[in-house]
C-alpha cells in the first residue's frame, strides 16, 4: 500500500499511556480474550455497556498496582504518520462525499494511547481494542493492536491495519448521520439490539461497509492500493468476526451475543462498499439478509 501518497491529518493525539502494556486481548497478565467475551456477554444480558464494565475492572485494577503515566510519545514515528496518513485520507473522502450530499463533515479526532485511556465513554483498557466515543466524537487507537492482529489473529499489513481505522471513523460517519443516536435509543427503550440480527450487528456491518466505501474513493483518487492489499483487508475483517472469536476463546458459537456480525458477514460488507462506493448500498437496518 503506497500509503505515502495521502495527505497527512493534523487530528491525531496522543494521550501517552500507564506505561505498560495494559491489559491485552491475547492474554498476558490481565483479562483474556475469553474473560473479555464473558464480561461483554454478562453485560449485555444485564443491559448494561460492556465499555464501562470493562473499564471499571481496568480502573480497580490500576487503583491496587497504580502505574505511572506515559510521558513517551506512542509508537514509533512512522506508526504515527502511518495513523496521520490515513486518517487525512478519511478526512478527504467523507469530506467530499458529505459536500456531494450537501451535508457538512466534521472530522473525527484520533487519540493514540498504550495501556488505558480515558474517554467521554469512560475509561477503557487496550483489551477492549480499537473503539470510537460518541460522547466525545473521538477514536481511539492503542497501536499494540496491530501488532496482535498479526500476531494472534494472523491478519498483518498496512491495508488491514487502514481497514480498522475506517471502520471507526465509520462509526463517527453514522453518529453525524443520526444512525448512533438511534440505536442507542432503541437499547434505552429496552429494545434488545444484541444478537445475529440485532441493531449493533447492523451497526457494526455498516461501519464496514462504510469503511468499503471509503476504500474504493481512496483508490480512485490515490492508485494506492498493491497487488495483496485487498486481501489484507478481507483477511481482518474475517479474523474479527463474532463466530471466529467466540469459537477460539470459547470454544463454541453463541449467535444469541453476537454484537458485531459474522466473518464472512464482515467481508461480505465491506465488499459491498469497496464495489462502487455508494453510501446508499450500506443500508444493512433495512437488509433481508446480513
Amino acid at each position: 500500500m503506497r500509503w505515502q501518497r495521502a495527505r497527512r491529518s493534523e487530528n491525531v493525539e496522543d494521550a501517552g499511556g500507564t506505561g505498560g502494556r495494559g491489559m491485552r486481548l491475547g492474554g498476558g497478565k490481565g483479562l483474556g480474550l475469553g474473560g473479555i467475551a464473558i464480561v461483554v456477554v454478562v453485560a449485555l444480558l444485564m443491559g448494561e455497556d460492556p465499555l464501562q464494565i470493562l473499564g471499571e475492572i481496568t480502573q480497580q485494577g490500576a487503583s491496587i498496582h497504580p502505574q505511572q503515566q506515559s510521558a513517551m510519545p506512542t509508537g514509533t514515528p512512522e506508526e504515527r504518520e502511518f495513523v496521520s496518513a490515513i486518517l487525512g485520507d478519511t478526512e478527504d473522502t467523507w469530506r467530499a462525499i458529505f459536500q456531494a450530499a450537501g451535508r457538512q463533515y466534521d472530522d473525527p479526532k484520533l487519540v493514540l494511547f498504550n495501556g488505558g485511556v480515558q474517554s467521554a465513554c469512560g475509561f477503557a483498557s487496550s483489551a477492549v481494542g480499537p473503539f470510537y466515543c460518541p460522547g466525545d466524537r473521538k477514536l481511539y487507537l492503542d497501536l499494540d493492536f496491530f501488532e496482535e492482529m498479526a500476531s494472534r489473529f494472523k491478519a498483518a499489513g498496512d491495508f488491514a491495519q487502514a481497514y480498522v481505522i475506517a471502520h471507526e471513523v465509520g462509526h463517527h460517519v453514522q453518529t453525524l448521520l443520526g444512525v448512533s443516536a438511534k440505536v442507542n435509543a432503541a437499547r434505552q427503550r429496552g429494545e434488545p439490539v444484541e444478537g445475529a440480527d440485532g441493531l449493533l450487528v447492523r451497526q457494526e456491518l455498516q461501519a464496514d461497509c462504510l469503511a468499503g466505501v471509503w476504500a474504493y474513493h481512496a483508490q480512485q483518487r490515490l492508485n494506492w492500493l498493491e497487488p495483496g492489499d485487498l486481501e489484507e483487508a478481507l483477511n481482518a475483517a474475517n479474523a474479527i468476526g463474532d463466530d471466529r472469536l467466540q469459537h477460539q476463546s470459547q470454544g463454541q458459537v453463541v449467535p444469541d451475543s453476537f454484537t458485531h456480525g459474522t466473518s464472512a458477514q464482515r467481508v461480505r460488507w465491506f465488499k459491498v462498499g469497496f464495489e462502487k462506493g455508494q453510501v446508499g448500498r450500506c443500508d444493512t437496518f433495512s437488509a433481508g439478509r446480513l
